[in-house]
């Protein structure tokens, strides 16, 4: 296998964090100099010592363990929480190798933060992964600044690419990528929930009402997925003229689905710079 990484860090490997790191494992690329990953907690450290070619850290017993995952990587992947991601960065900017390639996973922390408070040899990027990712079937978001290198961004790539498809989009489409693909998955949820009680209010058991929803959702994605048809065209397949999908569909379509969605995708937007301004 050509394809490489070099050494890599995951400060904050938790659900996240913990998914990317699982891909790159699982993908079989190699990772010269290996894979540092730290937790908070022992409890939390321990799901992940057992991945070939890691070494799971706990920060309850190893209290400098960030600073000496980052001193030691090439690629920091930065996963705490929000509030948590500035000090952190203060803490591990002095460890940090002059090549370092810090990417983000932290959802309203703009680069310009992050720029701010790093070595200026240091290439800072943004993504934002989504929860299929556990799955390997994410879809992660990359922004990076202008005069990002090929080379950093062929690497942020090829880590993401283990766990689904990316992305790459300039860093003020961030938020509205999040409300597409990072709030996505919720959206699909709550619409399997409402069609599983219009199962149930038909007569099924809340078992077979699942079977029937959630098979239906499965199914019909991987059609799409394996046809590579136009959505659109896969529902004219279902929908014949004058029959019962058409008169459901057209009762969805009067609910005007797509100002609905409009509007959710605007307040995702909306909230997501209120949290970047601290509000």
């Amino acid at each position: 296998m050509s394809e490489t990484l070099p050494p890599l860090a995951f400060l904050g490997a938790g659900s996240m964090g913990g998914a990317i790191l699982r891909g790159v494992v699982a993908s079989g690329i190699p990772v010269e100099g290996g894979i540092v990953a730290t937790n908070r907690t022992a409890a939390r450290a321990e799901t992940l010592a057992g991945l070939e070619g890691v070494e799971s850290i706990a920060l309850e017993e190893v209290p400098d363990g960030n600073l000496r995952a980052a001193a030691e990587a090439r690629v920091v992947l930065v996963g705490v929480k929000p509030a948590m991601v500035p000090d952190l960065l203060r803490d591990i900017a002095p460890q940090l190798r002059p090549d370092a390639i810090v990417i983000s996973l932290a959802a309203g922390v703009t680069l310009a933060t992050y720029r701010s408070l790093l070595p200026d040899s240091v290439t800072v990027l943004r993504s934002m992964p989504n929860t299929p990712s556990l799955v390997g079937k994410g879809v992660t978001g990359l922004a990076a600044v202008e005069g990002t290198s090929d080379d950093a961004i062929r690497i942020a790539r090829t880590l993401f690419e283990t766990v689904g498809s990316v992305v790459e989009v300039p860093e003020e489409q961030i938020d509205a990528l999040s409300s597409i693909s990072g709030s996505g998955p919720a959206y699909v949820y709550l619409l399997i929930e409402e069609l599983t009680k219009a199962a149930v209010a038909k007569g099924f058991d809340e078992a077979a009402a699942r079977t029937l929803v959630e098979g239906t959702f499965v199914g019909a994605a991987a059609l799409l997925d394996h046809t590579g048809e136009d959505p659109a065209e896969l529902r004219r397949q279902v929908t014949s003229p004058k029959g019962t999908t058409e008169r459901a569909i057209a009762v969805l379509q009067d609910a005007k689905l797509d100002a609905l969605f409009d509007e959710a995708t605007d307040a995702a937007v909306a909230r997501a710079k209120e949290l970047a301004a601290g509000s």
